[in-house]
């Protein structure tokens, strides 16, 4: 396998980290927009030959794929915000590689009715194009993450060894993390999280579909376990309620983030400025005016969450609710993966959201190589077995857990 990786941030590093531990790939190419990032990546794992750093425009399909020929890469693995998942898709495709993301192409809410209909769902455009994909039997797995990613894999195996038939599945989302020096300090992306909770949240019902409603609507406490304990969760969009229905049968998916009074409170200031605009706004600059994009200013205010891993403590918990009925009795379990920031600094120097984000695209590319996993077409996590990933992840050194509820 030679894989060619897009993007050498936060998590496109992590992943360097954790794959250059494994022997099932050949060569890994870490492409950026910006060289000394990539090379940064490259430099950092010790002399490792089968890691090469790149510079390339993920925007640029053509570039893209010019560069998956010339280092023969059979593999894209997509480490970029949700932005640049279509070019890199189709170019892709156009080199008849094998794809992952761990985000799927953005949605667009209803132009008339946006917190009860859907408009453009996450992954919209990607699944119109699966029927080429399996025509080509090329595989593009998408939503390989951890949410969405892991949370997926839960469900999958909640629904083959767990239940006999499923009430609902909820992903629900939470931690204990604080940043020393930080008032403010995201542990993601700003730009990916903005959209994501500023977003219609999106809910599936059996017999209703898909279906919006307010963000940050519907408030729960979930208790997380791990002693990150009690966290107020909300709905958010998230590609796992468009994700899950597709291959689980389930009458109800939710998406639900621990986010905190306070992270909502700030989102929505933002919102009410019009600073999670996207499209660009002019400002004055020292040689004459400049279109920036509001949210784009935002982002470069706030720290890198790729750096904060020193000043970072606490938990990070991405898990599975499932409720249902199993041999006739009711049934109520949470899959749950728990990674500490003291253990992931540690060991592999990543800050625990962006190492436990990192792991699972790397634990999936292993199993397309030893054929364990195999597909063709456009398909989620919820498409293969999910014993294999599980048993593949705790082998990492990152084992998972189920509480009975």
């Amino acid at each position: 396998m030679r894989v060619l990786l897009v993007g050498a941030g936060g998590v496109g590093g992590a992943i360097t980290r954790i794959a250059a531990r494994r022997p099932f790939f050949e060569a890994m190419v870490v492409a950026d927009y910006a060289p000394a990032r990539a090379e940064a990546a490259v430099d950092a794992l010790g002399g490792d030959g089968r890691f090469t750093a790149e510079q390339v425009d993920a925007g640029d399909e053509a570039a893209v794929a010019r560069l998956l020929a010339r280092h023969r890469c059979d593999v894209l693995l997509n480490a970029t915000d949700p932005r640049f998942v279509m070019p890199l898709f189709r170019a892709a495709r156009a080199a008849g590689a094998t794809y992952l993301d761990m985000a799927m192409s953005l949605s667009h809410p209803h132009e008339d009715r946006p917190y009860a209909e859907c408009g453009v769902k996450l992954g919209d455009e990607q699944f119109a194009q699966a029927a080429e994909w399996e025509k080509e039997e090329v595989l593009a797995l998408v939503g390989m993450g951890v949410e969405p990613g892991l949370s997926d894999v839960f469900a999958r195996y909640a629904a083959d060894e767990l239940f006999d038939e499923i009430e609902e599945i909820g992903i629900r989302d939470g931690a204990d993390l604080t940043v020393d020096g930080y008032d403010f300090a995201p542990s993601f992306s700003i730009w990916t999280t903005i959209e994501e909770c500023l977003n219609p949240p999106v809910v599936y019902e059996a017999g209703r579909g898909w279906f919006t409603t307010a963000p940050f609507s519907e408030p729960e406490v979930f208790d997380f376990p791990e002693s990150i304990g009690p966290v107020e969760c909300v709905n958010v969009e998230h590609e796992e309620v468009l994700l899950v229905p597709r291959w689980v049968d389930a009458r109800r998916v939710t998406f639900k983030y621990g986010l905190g009074r306070e992270f909502v409170e700030t989102l929505k200031t933002l919102h009410l400025l019009g600073l999670d605009r996207t499209d660009p706004v002019t400002v004055p600059g020292p040689d004459g005016p400049v279109a920036v994009s509001p949210r784009d200013v935002v982002a470069a205010c706030l720290p890198d969450p790729a750096t904060l891993g020193e000043r970072m403590h606490g938990k990070t918990c991405a898990g599975t609710w499932v409720r249902g009925v199993k041999d006739g009795k009711p049934r109520e379990v949470y899959l749950y993966h728990v990674v500490d920031n003291q253990w992931s600094m540690t060991e592999y120097g990543s800050q625990a959201v962006v190492w436990q984000t990192a792991v699972n695209p790397v634990v999936a590319l292993e199993l397309l190589a030893t054929g364990a996993w195999s597909g063709t077409g456009v398909l989620g996590p919820e498409a293969f077995p999910a014993g294999p990933f599980l048993d593949l992840l705790t082998a990492y050194g990152s084992p998972w857990g189920m509480r009975e509820q």
